[in-house]
């Protein structure tokens, strides 16, 4: 057996006002308390450090860059890494990245258990708009503060398995899924905040909405034979509300871990990373089973019904 015991650390909310030393403050916390529960592994939400900025409209694009990390780690973060680092916890965790040439993310790392970064992702499907749209019941411009991602879909070979990163709506996607099936991945971190209202569907509220999170996570499971971590950023910031669903999910499909609340709160799993073995080599055997040369997915972008 190679067994990581992975917690899944998520987070409540973040109010506009929080300063990035209030947040690192719980986040410490729930390291510690990992830390007694023998966790190999911590993996926090997507946009960790801050509120979910992107339902604010910002007419000045440049104006938002106050959310963002210039450098990785910082003087703010610098205490999750040397926490990480003394108890030998590797920790996974998301954040909006400014480069030094000006690009803007919506990015995720991975540590080892020094602390030291061993792999980096930076989101690729990204929803919601450019303008602020008036139809909306609330905002959700991802599209206006940061640029699809450029590094492609990675995975990492690190603390004994094969680790990959994908963020919130990336989980909805299952090419996110394939091409990392495709490299051997044992064990996905996702990352996520997600509104418990559609924006353009009134009527679908958090009981379709989490049907349809959970749906993705065990079909993405499954079909790659892969673990799954998902970790919610969850509750009201500044009135809008976040659901939460943090789970982890086997290779099988099943959820085998699942948060209570909406709260900052961590759960724990003992993850045998060979339990992945069955399915690679069998219904998933890709080698074996995959005709690839009637697939459409990497030559196509939008859908073309058949000519009449």
């Amino acid at each position: 057996m190679r067994t990581v015991t992975v917690g899944a650390a998520q987070l409540g909310p973040i109010q506009k006002a929080d300063g990035r030393q209030v947040v690192v403050a719980r986040m410490l916390a729930l390291l510690e308390e990992a830390a007694a529960k023998g966790c190999d592994l911590v993996v926090f939400p997507e946009l960790a450090l801050t509120t979910f900025f992107p339902r604010w409209h910002f007419e000045d694009r440049a104006d938002a860059d106050e959310w963002f990390e210039r450098e990785m780690p910082n003087a703010a973060t610098q205490p999750l890494f040397d926490a990480a680092r003394k108890h030998g916890i590797a920790i996974s965790f998301g954040f909006a990245e400014l480069t030094p040439d000006g690009h803007h993310f919506n990015t995720s790392i991975l540590t080892d258990k020094s602390g030291a970064i061993v792999g980096k992702y930076r989101k690729i499907h990204l929803p919601g708009h450019v303008e602020f749209d008036p139809e909306r019941t609330h905002q959700h411009l991802e599209k206006r503060y940061f640029e699809p991602g450029d590094l492609g879909f990675p995975v990492f070979a690190t603390e004994g398995g094969i680790f990959g990163m994908c963020i919130c709506n990336d989980r909805r996607w299952p090419e996110t899924w394939r091409v990392m099936g495709l490299q051997g991945v044992e064990m996905v971190m996702l990352g996520f905040n997600t509104p418990s209202v559609n924006s353009q569907k009134g009527e679908e509220g958090i009981e379709e909405r989490m049907f349809h999170h959970k749906l993705s996570l065990q079909a993405g499971a499954y079909q790659n034979a892969t673990w799954v971590v998902a970790v919610a950023k969850a509750g009201t910031e500044d009135g809008h509300h976040l659901m939460g669903g943090t789970a982890i999910v086997d290779p099988e499909g099943h959820i085998v871990a699942e948060a209570k609340s909406e709260d900052d709160e961590l759960i724990v799993h003992p993850c045998d990373l060979d339990a992945t073995r069955f399915g690679k080599t069998t219904i998933f055997n890709f080698a074996a089973h995959r005709r690839i040369e009637h697939c459409l997915i990497t030559s196509q972008t939008e859908a073309r019904p058949p000519v009449k």
